[in-house]
């Protein structure tokens, strides 16, 4: 969750650093700082709140000309957001300076011994033992003082270290959180995402769990446990303009409008002739699927929700028992699992911890995975058998929209592949559906033309505290996604139910004026969504409605209605989610919220 990035070559180490840490915000963060090695010592700066405040200072105190720089935005996790807690973190003689991001679990037992040992500490975080282990384990060699040091830390975390005694080297070490070397000529970089080296570099390294990466101005060395290893080198294809705002006014706003563009990049590739490449893809050959027992989903947020849908897909088309977990309950709650299950991983960064250790509980149990994440090389990718990409591209926005849909996207693809394999789903319907999934990019930007009425209804929204989101089916499943946008980005506090159990006991919170919106895209249960409908515009509710449907069955059931463009209801959540995501948008904008990066809440979640 925290943001590094690190810089040693000719340039200015402070510009470049900085730069970096700006491409970095949408993670998330409550404190910044940043060290420089200039003129054979340490310059540290680090502060409370936005990046904006650390270059404030760095202003006023003229750093000046630095080659070698490591900086950090930090996400609370031991300690208060205060100047203390922030990184870089140095120990007592100030030889060393840490920037991490992850959780060292045993960091009170090392506290302890290091307090033993005459060692003060300064801070309230777990990271601060790193920097004093090291003043142990030095001796006269960087890279073997951060291997020793590794070796005691428990946990998750990616470090940089710099030293005062060595100008010329920067070290990086990763254990399941992100890292990413980036290549350069007569200069190298490291950041924690791959959008803080688009404007230098776009030959990149992946660390792997176990890596250490030793940076000099002459090239990199990789290690993995004592011994130096080759990396392969990942070439970035994405453009720097697709990680800047494009136009718009917010990440968020350009992303719901790159849908469009998403959504063609996922499905077109999967389907030719009439069918899908999943056979070849994900290895979902006939005798792979008839051998599967049952499905498990588990995902985290958004991506839970997108697992919902997929529930209902996969057991509609291919008659497979599903079941949809939460990642952070999965592997404590010692999940059942067969080697005849197959494991569905869900995760837009791929770095999620809670998804992660689920994936290698599913792989001890020896469960067939498959994973669909929107980064390649990202641990998750690393680690499961098969990879569905979406191709979403860089989202930087906290709140997901495109990675939601294509995620949306390629969860149908599976259901309908599984379906077609074990003889569920005709060869007709499968490629009507196909048919269609290829329309969806087409429909949703007919759902953007509606902007400017989707804001109206947006507004009439803004001035509530609460909101409910009601619908039967998939069209729940949507409404829990629709509910979460809302609150994650508004601070609007929203709940999504089945419609069906309103009565018992949500309709108790139902009185006069209470907004509702109301999805009515599955058409086989639109008579009984009348009918909650009804129940709710009884008790004074302000209704707004999302459907498909015929214009009079749902003439006399809103105060507002945003039509949608029929579509099989089978693949209607992927049109149906994108008015709620504008809806959110412009209820977030209209109530002053920081919509790209509300609080409290970061992009890629990297600790459990």
């Amino acid at each position: 969750m925290c943001g590094i990035a690190g810089y040693i070559g000719a340039r200015s180490a402070q510009e470049v650093v900085l730069d970096g840490l700006r491409r970095l915000e949408y993670r998330g963060y409550d404190s910044a700082g940043l060290v420089l090695h200039k003129n054979g010592k340490l310059h540290l700066e680090k502060y409370a709140g936005r990046l904006s405040v650390l270059e404030g200072h760095i202003h006023k105190n003229g750093l000046g000309a630095a080659h070698l720089g490591v900086g950090h935005t930090r996400w609370a996790t031991h300690g208060a957001p205060t100047d203390k807690n922030a990184h870089p973190h140095m120990g007592c003689g100030g030889k060393f300076a840490v920037v991490h991001n992850g959780i060292i679990e045993n960091y009170a037992k090392l506290r302890g011994e290091l307090r033993s040992r005459g060692h003060e500490f300064y801070s309230e975080t777990d990271t601060e033992v790193i920097p004093h282990l090291l003043e142990e384990a030095y001796e006269g060699d960087l890279g073997a003082a951060v291997a020793k040091v590794a070796k005691r830390l428990q946990g998750a975390y990616a470090i940089a270290v710099v030293a005062e005694d060595d100008p010329h080297t920067l070290v990086a070490y990763r254990q399941y959180s992100p890292l990413i070397i980036g290549l350069g000529e007569g200069e190298n970089f490291l950041a924690s995402d791959i959008p803080a080296l688009l404007p230098y570099t776009r030959r990149t390294v992946v660390l792997e769990d176990g890596d250490l990466a030793i940076l000099t101005t002459e090239g990199v060395r990789f290690f993995n446990d004592g011994e130096q290893v080759e990396k392969k080198i990942l070439h970035v294809t994405w453009d720097e303009v697709a990680a800047e705002k494009g136009g718009f006014s917010h990440f968020m706003l350009k992303e719901i409008h790159e849908q469009p563009r998403a959504l063609r990049d996922t499905i077109s590739p999967r389907i030719i002739a009439g069918r899908t490449n999943l056979a070849t893809e994900i290895g979902l050959t006939k005798e792979v699927a008839s051998s599967i027992r049952r499905v498990v989903v588990v995902a985290c947020g958004t991506a839970y929700h997108a697992g919902l849908v997929g529930k209902n897909l996969i057991e509609q088309m291919a008659r497979l028992s599903v079941e949809v977990d939460i990642a952070s309950e999965f592997r404590y709650r010692e999940p059942v699992l067969d080697p005849e299950d197959l494991v569905i991983i869900i995760s837009q960064s791929g770095e999620t911890a809670d998804t992660l250790a689920a994936l290698r509980e599913a792989k001890r149990q020896k469960c067939r995975v498959v994973a669909i994440t929107n980064v390649v090389g990202s641990s998750v990718a690393r680690e499961s058998e098969h990879v569905l990409y979406t191709m979403a591209g860089p989202e930087i926005a906290v709140a997901s929209t495109k990675a939601y849909t294509t995620q949306l996207a390629a969860v149908t693809l599976i259901a309908i592949e599984l379906g077609l394999a074990r003889g569920t789903l005709s060869s007709a319907k499968a490629e009507q559906l196909l048919s269609d999934l290829l329309q969806i990019p087409a429909l949703v930007e007919e759902v953007l033309l509606q902007s400017d009425y989707i804001r109206d209804v947006a507004l009439c929204l803004a001035q509530s505290e609460s909101v409910f989101f009601i619908g039967r089916g998939l069209d729940y499943s949507v409404a829990l996604e629709g509910a979460l946008k809302l609150k994650e980005i508004s601070y609007i506090h929203a709940e999504a139910y089945a419609a069906g159990e309103l009565k018992h006991g949500t309709l108790a919170l139902i009185t006069p004026n209470t907004p509702v919106v109301c999805l009515f895209t599955q058409t086989h249960l639109q008579e009984k969504m009348v009918s909650n409908v009804e129940v709710v515009r009884a008790r004074g509710a302000k209704t707004f409605v999302l459907s498909n449907c015929h214009p009079q069955v749902t003439a006399s059931l809103h105060d507002m209605e945003i039509r949608l463009p029929a579509i099989d209801p089978l693949l209607a959540p992927i049109v149906a989610v994108v008015p709620m995501q504008l809806i959110a948008f412009f209820a977030a904008v209209a109530r002053g919220a920081d919509v790209d990066k509300p609080r409290n809440l970061a992009k890629s979640v990297t600790v459990e």
